[in-house]
């Protein structure tokens, strides 16, 4: 079994393996260090950046939805949700290996003042679990976050 070490690539981090003599408190570290630069990336107004974690042929699946495959799938998944949320601000509440996956837990704060947006502000809780491929990027991520209460807070009159 495989540890996983973050390191540097391009100004990203990504995420190689290690063996078994890494510590879990590195493990967490390194996961950790990821995580801060995903949400960063995220952040940033910039889609490209978040997708240059994901694997060219990763994929992303939110609420059980169709997965947006590629980077540049991924790319404008991000675009729609920044373009949506112009103020948005996400942060990483923690994180957890479950099952062999990364889970990456988060909150996203914003306002929809984007085209056609309903002007109201969301404040909601998800997460991402996520599988690796042997470069240290995304291969698979699920995400998942109360889609009822995203759309009661859009909708709020």
């Amino acid at each position: 079994m495989n540890f996983l070490k973050a390191l540097s690539l391009t100004g990203f981090w990504a995420l190689s393996f290690d063996t078994w003599s890494d510590t879990l408190m590195k493990q967490e570290e390194d996961i950790a260090k990821f995580a801060a630069a995903y949400t960063a990336a995220w952040n940033s107004d910039k889609p490209k950046e978040v997708a240059a974690f994901y694997a060219s042929n990763g994929a992303l699946t939110i609420n059980g939805g169709e997965p947006a495959a590629g980077r540049a799938a991924v790319e404008q998944v991000v675009a729609d949700f920044m373009t949506a949320f112009p103020d948005l601000v996400l942060s990483n509440d923690n994180n957890a290996i479950v099952d062999g996956r990364v889970n990456y837990h988060w909150t996203f704060v914003g306002t929809n003042t984007g085209p056609e947006g309903t002007g109201n502000a969301v404040n909601f809780s998800g997460f991402e679990s996520w599988i690796f491929n042997a470069e240290g990027l995304i291969q698979d991520s699920i995400g998942s976050f109360d889609a009822e209460d995203y759309e009661r807070q859009l909708a709020q009159e």
